[in-house]
């Protein structure tokens, strides 16, 4: 598996989602794609599951030190206190004495953004989080946090698919050693029947998703964490690995519409650049 090193972060850019995923299912889901090769487990706060994955890690054979274990925690717990209440209680759903990623899962209007990135350090510099980032950052969020403030993030996750356009996004966190993890990579199944993707996955003898997600594996410092409860989702996604996309291909997707967004709470989603 390719793996984004960056900034002292090592990730594995084939990640596991698990979002919507609950109790028996996410643990044995977790299970089943660690047997398989997996070694990037997401989860968050939000998620109410980081104790299905805890289980999970509690019961695979696989090293600690050889998984890479995210986990976010929530926009209404960024005062400094509640941050360090998120993490301490997420340690132990997880049965965790360290997660390899901490992120701040969505920005609030309300929080004082220097005061939750130094938590963050400390939470750092004390070993509960190897590393530590941000999740749905704008470019001048993201440039507020490293150029303002000099916070040493290693990591933007955002929605990211062949619908949704992030080429300034990437470009602040390429020019920063910051490392892009795609969630919503497949766009949920918004984007199964389009036509150009059939086409490209006939030529190949793949799946039209499977085409997706190894557009995004292709690029550098990005990751993708797609969701996949069922054995068969796994593996598809594991085997995307080996597709080999020429640029025919690539010049194809380039030209699909880039206006997709599919997660957008109103209630406290950025003002998006």
């Amino acid at each position: 598996m390719q793996t984004i090193t960056t900034n002292g972060l090592r990730m594995p850019k084939l990640g596991l989602g698990t979002w919507t995923m609950y109790g028996a299912e996410c643990t044995d889901a977790i299970g089943r794609a660690l047997a398989m090769g997996y070694r990037h487990i997401d989860t968050a706060q939000m998620y109410d599951n980081e104790g299905a994955v805890g289980d999970a890690l509690a019961n695979t054979s696989v090293p600690r030190a050889d998984i890479h274990l995210t986990t976010k925690v929530w926009h209404e717990n960024l005062a400094p206190d509640a941050m360090r209440r998120a993490m301490e209680n997420s340690l132990r759903l997880l049965r965790q004495d360290y997660v390899d990623l901490y992120l701040i899962h969505w920005p609030s209007p309300s929080m004082d953004l220097p005061a939750a990135l130094a938590t963050l350090v400390k939470l750092k510099e004390e070993g509960l989080a190897r590393q530590i980032g941000v999740s749905n950052f704008t470019v001048a969020l993201l440039r507020r946090a490293v150029e303002e403030i000099q916070a040493p993030i290693v990591c933007n996750q955002i929605e990211y698919h062949i619908g949704r356009d992030q080429t300034k996004v990437l470009d602040t966190a390429r020019a920063h050693g910051i490392a892009v993890t795609a969630y919503c990579p497949l766009a949920r199944g918004r984007l199964d029947d389009n036509d150009a993707l059939g086409q490209i996955a006939r030529k190949h003898g793949c799946s039209p998703q499977q085409v997706a997600l190894k557009w995004l594996l292709d690029q550098d410092g990005v990751a993708a964490i797609p969701k996949a409860s069922r054995p068969e989702s796994q593996r598809a996604n594991w085997e995307a690995q080996t597709l080999v996309l020429d640029e025919a291909d690539r010049r194809s997707i380039a030209s699909l519409p880039k206006n997709l967004r599919i997660v957008n709470p109103s209630a406290f989603a950025p003002a998006w650049d």
